[in-house]
């Protein structure tokens, strides 16, 4: 691994900010999702049977979290055209962002050593944050699986 790679973030940690485009092109901010709670992910690849798996049960569960007042904020490092198709394909509602280079994904500790297929590389942690309207850290959550997540993510969440 790269002196670059944030440490795992903690809950009481401030979140990293950022400032990325949406599959739309749009700049957005952390700050642009302050003053409510946040549920920012982060995925290895749009288009991936995991990743795919885990932004489908976000937007099959997003009118519950946002009736419980969390917003939805998925990040990868793909391109604003791979994002805009991916959305567009599996009718996701919710913003995803791209993280060119992954810089964001190394800040908050999402970046690291996995295993794929029996071979360790070094790639995207599928990672999940819940950010509080102060802009602190509420749940910290690294190397999650995607199958059944956001279920389990709800009941830690009381939704």
């Amino acid at each position: 691994m790269t002196d670059d790679i944030g440490p795992e973030l903690k809950v009481g940690d401030s979140a990293p900010a950022f400032a990325l485009s949406d599959a739309n092109g749009e700049q957005k901010t952390l700050a642009d999702f302050s003053g409510r709670r946040t549920i920012v992910y982060f995925y290895p690849a749009a288009f991936t049977p995991g990743c795919t798996t885990e932004a489908c049960d976000f937007r099959d569960n997003l009118a519950s979290l946002q009736g419980a007042g969390y917003g939805v904020v998925g990040i990868s490092g793909d391109d604003v055209a791979k994002l805009r198709e991916f959305a567009a394909e599996d009718k996701l509602d919710f913003p995803l962002l791209s993280d060119p280079g992954n810089a964001v994904a190394k800040e908050w500790g999402s970046w690291g050593e996995k295993v794929v297929n029996g071979n360790t590389i070094v790639g995207a942690l599928r990672s999940t944050f819940v950010i509080g309207e102060d802009g602190r850290i509420e749940l910290s959550q690294y190397r999650v699986d995607p199958e059944g997540h956001v279920r389990r993510l709800r009941e830690e969440l009381g939704v």
